[in-house]
């Protein structure tokens, strides 16, 4: 049975195992090692990740079955007017194929309702192919964006919107 439980700053180094081993699985051939490398520095420090846990707004949760974790989730209630931001939701290899993204999403619209927020939002790399997987939970994309993050770096993304 998959379940999902309240990540705590306690968490933080497994929050950053899961991303890192998440990101260099998925990630090559979308964008350079370099670039998987400075991210996930600028995303899963330990300092970054504490940040993330002071801000009252931002949750982590813990993704899994009855024995392993198998992935993360974070989003930010209030990041716009009455919009929470899903900055993350990553799964390990093993857990492709279990349904865990679709009940991680479909409890990510419950926790939205009981915020007051009735839409979420996301950036997609326009190469990932987790951009079909969205589109098949009804969300769709409002914008395209180059966003420059450094380093000579940028996301080249889908925004996507899922309205309540």
């Amino acid at each position: 049975m998959m379940k999902i439980n309240n990540a705590t700053i306690e968490n933080i180094p497994l929050i950053k195992e899961i991303a890192e081993k998440s990101w260099r699985k998925h990630y090559p051939g979308i964008i350079s090692t370099e670039q998987i490398e400075y991210m996930l520095e600028q995303m899963y420090s330990e300092t970054e990740l504490k940040k993330h846990f002071q801000n009252p707004n931002y949750h982590y949760y813990l993704l899994g079955d009855e024995e392993n974790i198998l992935g993360i989730m974070g989003f930010e209630n209030h990041y716009q007017e009455k919009t929470t931001k899903l900055h993350r939701i990553y799964l390990l290899v093993e857990a492709k194929g279990k349904g865990l993204g679709k009940l991680a999403l479909n409890f990510l619209k419950e926790q939205v309702k009981n915020t007051g927020d009735n839409r979420i939002i996301l950036a997609v790399n326009k190469k990932n192919s987790s951009y079909h997987f969205y589109i098949s939970q009804g969300f769709t994309v409002y914008e395209e964006g180059v966003f420059e993050i450094g380093n000579g770096y940028v996301m080249d993304d889908y925004l996507m919107e899922f309205c309540i």
